[in-house]
């Protein structure tokens, strides 16, 4: 056995000059230099005869995997992971007949030429007839799925390809395989249907084929699968209905059948799964043609029914889930009261039931819940007190917005609870009935005088507010004194930075609160329409990462909107500014973030709202570099049947759709160009007005020209180093984006993508990232 020890050097000093020699032993049964740093090429392996372990997973090895490799003629493991290898995989693996094990995963390998990616080493492997796993994950191998892949032994136990660039169909033959155990594809560009043949995989405990493209209806052939624990088909395109039978699998830990477009009642065989771990039906249209009755589950750690069609009441057997620890229910329809029984939930961490039709109070029960980390109510039809102990006194107005009447603290944004004094009013009337009716007049009198003078007084100092174009419960009512002071008199020095038609200002109010304040410039021509249209726009706007506007304040000679402040400015500035810089992780997050953001304009309400001037500059950032979208100066709402609208207020040029630059129509499909175009600046740098940029170059075509030749030629520099340990996963992860880039930001609006779409696959991009950097 060979280990880094007997090289005489600290692991991280092993160079391959030191280790040749031992590569020519003939007594050398196994070589063990896992996770090192080990560079440079593999050396060829001429004379090894007994050499059966072959591991070095986790180094930074480059170059080709030599295919004197397949010399070694008694090798059983084979273990290249996560190393740095490129080119070809060796044809000639099936030469080591006594081959067990083959671990090549994330790396920079291709299946066969460049050009066919023929997986003509899968071929060769059939000659492996003791072969039990092969792990490939994470190298642009391409090409299609072949159908020899059947002819592997039926010695396999695992075949794990996720995140290969796999197309095409699952082939047939790939129920031949009757001794698999784990099969994984995911993350790939699998087409077509789930084969009927895959009931051949009679042993299968592992099946994932998440994050593809397939289609049709969930198959009944896997019910056959009698063995299966994990079943993962989550973003794909299957439709129909979930079937019956799946139910039947007393087997099952983790079902995942979420982002699909399924569209059935939800089988109620499902809820006898009693050992079942996790569940996920999100994202769908399913409905339920009762209600839904969980309380068998006694093993159920996570349930996520959001996004579908659900109706009725929330049974109390959800109660006695004391393993429970994600519950989402939230964007259905469900009705009726929020059970007293969620207080038996003890390890529950996460609870959204927000944008329903729950009607009733909170119960005081869920104070018990010590574990509760993220609450969400809103949206729904709640009244009465909110619960104040607990994990309640963590929880923000967010968790609560948009109810029917709920009332607890100030700082929920909800009105203050009122005392109950009904008990004591029938006395009390009496005694003034007898003994004080003179004097309570005589009292009500001074009190009308006293509040009518205060009114005067106030109207001769204070303008008017405007209040009402908020949706709000309780709207802050602030005066344009007021505003004055909170940023002393709008001096310079508080300036934030200019917006549409107006300037922004720091501020505080007089409760200590920091707070932005747009002041329009009313001298500015459609500076009045403006105001009333984002007014308009942003009043029944409510969500993470849109710029939250506190209140507003209007008179004739005196407009200017509240907005919460960000502490971080705006990603202009992230970008840009020699003084700030924003690593990979931070970039895809904040363009999630404004994904996420105009997702919800365009799909969140029953009217469309299309920001019309997306552009870093109007992204902002809080102290948690969390982005919002603000600035909808010259925002658009579309009408109840409508697709688009014209308009003569045009955008900020750079960022502005053709259609829309050329003859004024404007779309949803105009802010995914924007967005497309904002997406290739914040990972390159370059501004779509940049002098590099001219009629005939747009940012666009250079990205276009330029991405074939590799992301080191696109990426702003400063984020992708060839001497970076993670540089091929930070490479792979951009040119992913700029492809969804150049997706959104097509010449014709019908190609474009859309939002929901995008927020899909960005957020699949970067868990592949996150996969990858963990295993490098």
């Amino acid at each position: 056995m060979l280990q880094a020890s007997d090289f005489g050097f600290s692991s991280k000093s092993i160079q391959w000059a030191d280790s040749k020699k031992y590569f020519y032993s003939t007594m050398l049964q196994g070589i063990y230099l896992n996770d090192n740093s080990l560079e440079g090429n593999l050396p060829p392996i001429t004379n090894a005869p007994k050499l059966e372990n072959l591991l070095l997973w986790g180094n930074k090895l480059s170059g080709n995997i030599p295919n004197s490799i397949s010399n070694v003629s008694m090798l059983k493991q084979l273990d290249l992971g996560n190393n740095l290898f490129s080119g070809p995989i060796p044809k000639t693996l099936g030469n080591l007949r006594y081959l067990e094990c083959l671990h090549i995963q994330n790396n920079n390998l291709i299946a066969g030429s460049a050009i066919d990616h023929d997986w003509t080493f899968l071929y060769s492997l059939a000659n492996c007839k003791h072969l039990k796993r092969i792990i490939v994950s994470g190298n642009p191998l391409s090409g299609v799925l072949p159908t020899y892949i059947g002819n592997l032994s039926n010695s396999l136990r695992d075949f794990v390809a996720s995140d290969c660039e796999i197309m095409g169909n699952i082939p047939l033959e790939i129920g031949n395989l009757s001794n698999m155990l784990r099969l994984e594809l995911d993350y790939n560009k699998l087409s077509g249907f789930i084969p009927t043949s895959i009931r051949g995989l009679r042993k299968l405990q592992g099946l994932d084929l998440s994050s593809n493209k397939l289609e049709g209806p969930i198959s009944e052939s896997l019910c056959d699968l009698e063995s299966l624990y994990k079943l993962f088909l989550g973003l794909n395109k299957l439709y129909g209905s979930i079937t019956s039978c799946l139910g039947n699998i007393n087997s099952l830990g983790y079902l995942y059948l979420n982002s699909n477009k399924l569209s059935s009642a939800i089988p109620s065989t499902l809820w006898n799964l009693k050992d079942i771990l996790e569940i996920d039906l999100s994202s769908n249209h399913l409905h339920n043609s009762h209600a839904i009755d969980v309380g068998n589950l006694r093993s159920l750690g996570k349930l996520n029914l959001s996004r579908n069609l659900l109706m009725g009441d929330i049974l109390s057997t959800f109660g006695s889930l004391q393993t429970l620890v994600t519950l989402d229910l939230s964007n259905n329809k469900l009705h009726g009261h929020i059970p007293e029984s969620f207080g038996g939930l003890i390890n529950l961490e996460s609870l959204d039931l927000c944008k329903n039709n729950l009607s009733g109070v909170i119960s005081k029960s869920l104070e018990k819940l010590l574990h509760l980390k993220y609450f969400n109510v809103s949206f729904n039809r709640l009244e009465g007190e909110i619960p104040t102990e607990g994990s309640f006194s963590n929880f923000s107005s967010t968790s609560f917005m948009k109810n029917y009447a709920l009332c607890g603290p100030p700082r929920l944004l909800v009105p203050p609870c009122k005392n109950d004094i009904h008990g004591n009013s029938e006395m009390i009337i009496l005694h003034a009935l007898r003994y004080g009716l003179p004097t309570i007049g005589v009292v009500v009198l001074l009190i009308v005088l006293t509040i009518m003078y205060r009114r005067c007084q106030r109207r001769s100092t204070t303008l008017p507010i405007k209040d009402d174009l908020l949706s709000l419960k309780t709207p802050r009512r602030i005066s344009h004194a007021e505003l004055s002071r909170a940023t002393n008199g709008f001096e310079e020095s508080n300036m934030l930075g200019s917006g549409s038609f107006g300037y922004v200002y720091k501020g505080r109010l007089p409760d200590g609160m920091e707070v932005a304040i747009k002041v329009f410039n009313l001298k500015t021509e459609g500076a009045f329409r403006s105001f009333d249209i984002e007014c308009d726009a942003m009043r029944n706007i409510v969500h993470r990462n849109i710029v939250k506007v506190i209140t507003c304040c209007s008179s004739v000679d005196f407009k200017a909107l509240v907005l919460d402040y960000m502490s971080n400015g705006n990603l202009e500035n992230w970008l840009h500014s020699k003084n700030h810089f924003l690593d990979i992780i931070q970039r895809v997050d904040i363009m999630i973030d404004v994904a996420s953001a105009i997702e919800h304009l365009h799909n969140g309400h029953p009217t469309p709202i299309i920001h019309c001037d997306l552009k870093p500059n109007n992204i902002l950032l809080d102290e948690d570099m969390v982005a919002h979208v603000g600035d909808f100066g010259i925002a658009k709402l579309l009408r109840e049947g409508d697709l688009m609208k014209h308009t003569m207020t045009l955008a900020t040029i750079g960022y502005m759709a053709p259609e829309f630059g050329s003859a004024g129509i404007v779309s949803v499909k105009c802010d995914v160009y924007s967005y497309g175009i904002v997406l290739i600046e914040t990972f390159t740098k370059k501004k779509p007005t940049d002098n590099f940029f001219a009629e005939e170059r747009t940012i666009r075509h250079w990205m276009e020209s330029s991405l074939p030749k590799g992301a080191v030629e696109i990426a702003d520099v400063d984020l992708l180093k060839r001497e970076d340990e993670y540089f091929i996963v930070k490479a792979n992860c951009i040119s992913s984006i700029m492809e969804l880039a150049l997706n959104c930001s097509t010449e014709l609006p019908e190609e474009r993508k859309d939002m929901k779409d995008v927020v899909v696959e960005l957020k699949k991009i970067k868990q592949r990232l996150l996969n990858n950097i963990k295993h490098v």
